[in-house]
């Protein structure tokens, strides 16, 4: 199905998918670090820095200009948690120089400048230009104030904190506010270093291509430190803490709608082989618009706006988010927790089941139509350590059973749970 080959390449790996779907090549480059309290804010900063010049293009115009000149390809780079890790991404997608009516040499091009997003950035006095870096310190401020702003994301940062209090997860992927303006272009400039020097690196390269060529390229264009010392994090840390008391935490804002947020602790990450019946436990429990959450807390008692769960691969959590009336939080968390019972139980009809695995089938199908997406899921075999195919995954999917469900669900274990409630509501009087 997926035609994905792997070349070690002095500490890089290169990844190269070569199919005929799309008339673009998309480069997905993935630099994966342990998360580090000390560094977490520096690398997001960097994260914003990187994309916006290079030594050839030293500055977020003149670096949009040779994209343009590019027959409008894209770039740009985000930051995701994956289990303890922090992941800076960097994508670029341009056109397939077989489809131009002229021949210009658009792939080595785009090998080039994508080389110097990396490995030549636009710097000054041998550290990164003052203007840039100021002007990505206010870009990175207003993206850790829009959690704020935004009560859900707001919820799920305070529910990771408490839940998680002792952990690297419990850090937000874009780090903390009041470390922003202290970092100096010199100290990020030492940290980028490092990252340069130590990082594990994987270069996904799909489209239309030639892996040979693609590796060529590779070689001229990423000129990577000989000795590079690559610390990768570790693969898996089992999650062994046990929970004798759910801790249950409320804030209060001035909120039209409250915010619930439950996280379980699962056992069971992407590495295991009860992952499939994790997937399919989420998609019965809460996952999709048939499961028990949505019918059971949404439909059939009008207690919330939405109701749903979705579990973090890489850590092995699942998180329930509903949005309720503050009057309603006992209510809504008893029946959240009753649907949990139930699949414990082992009541799940035929048609949940089926439709879930058919919903999840879809949902992989769907992913790895587009390119990203499609290094996504290939992507998780780096951060966990496996070798797991495509094909492997939806047929791990397809043969899991109802008492494999069941098992999984027995394993998953209530943590925490955060509610953030309206002011001066006269809700329950425990809220």
């Amino acid at each position: 199905m997926v035609n994905h080959r792997k070349t070690d390449l002095h500490g890089m790996t290169v990844h190269t998918i070569e199919t005929k779907k799309y008339k673009t090549t998309s480069f997905i480059l993935q630099i994966k670090e342990a998360i580090d309290e000390k560094n977490v804010t520096k690398r997001a900063l960097l994260s914003y820095v990187l994309q916006s010049g290079t030594k050839d293009f030293p500055s977020s115009k003149e670096l949009r200009s040779a994209l343009d000149d590019l027959y409008g390809a894209t770039l740009n780079a985000d930051l995701s948690k994956k289990g303890e890790n922090q992941v800076i991404s960097i994508r670029m997608e341009v056109a397939n120089e077989k489809f131009l009516a002229n021949s210009e040499p658009v792939l080595d091009q785009a090998f080039h400048l994508l080389s110097q997003v990396l490995l030549a950035p636009a710097l000054e006095n041998g550290a990164f230009k003052e203007g840039i870096v100021k002007k990505e310190k206010r870009s990175l401020k207003q993206q850790i104030e829009s959690i704020y702003d935004d009560k859900m994301r707001y919820a799920n940062k305070r529910l990771l904190e408490e839940m998680y209090e002792s952990e690297p997860y419990r850090l937000n992927v874009y780090g903390n506010e009041g470390e922003v303006d202290v970092i100096t272009s010199q100290e990020l400039f030492d940290y980028y270093k490092k990252v340069i020097a130590t990082n594990r690196l994987d270069l996904y390269v799909i489209g239309d291509i030639s892996t040979d060529e693609m590796i060529e390229k590779v070689k001229k264009h990423f000129r990577l430190p000989e000795n590079r010392a690559t610390e990768d994090s570790p693969l898996h840390s089992i999650d062994e803490k046990k929970i004798s008391d759910v801790k249950e935490i409320f804030e209060e804002q001035d909120v039209q709608q409250g915010k619930l947020h439950m996280g379980y602790r699962t056992y069971t990450t992407y590495r295991d082989d009860e992952y499939f019946a994790l997937q399919v436990f989420n998609g019965v429990f809460g996952g999709f618009s048939h499961s028990k959450l949505f019918i059971n807390v949404r439909e059939k008692e009008s207690l919330a706006y939405y109701a749903a769960s979705r579990f973090e691969s890489h850590k092995g959590a699942v998180f329930v988010i509903s949005g309720i009336e503050t009057g309603n939080y006992e209510k809504a968390v008893k029946i959240i927790k009753e649907q949990h019972e139930e699949i414990k139980n082992g009541n799940i009809t035929d048609d949940e089941f089926n439709q879930t695995k058919a919903m999840i089938n879809n949902q992989v199908l769907e992913t790895i139509d587009h390119p990203i997406g499609l290094s996504e899921v290939l992507y998780h075999n780096v951060v966990a350590g496996t070798n797991r195919t495509i094909e492997e995954w939806m047929e791990g999917i397809k043969r899991v059973t109802k008492e494999d469900v069941v098992k999984v669900a027995q394993k998953v274990t209530l943590d925490t749970i955060f509610f953030l409630k309206g002011a001066g509501t006269n809700g329950n009087e425990n809220v």
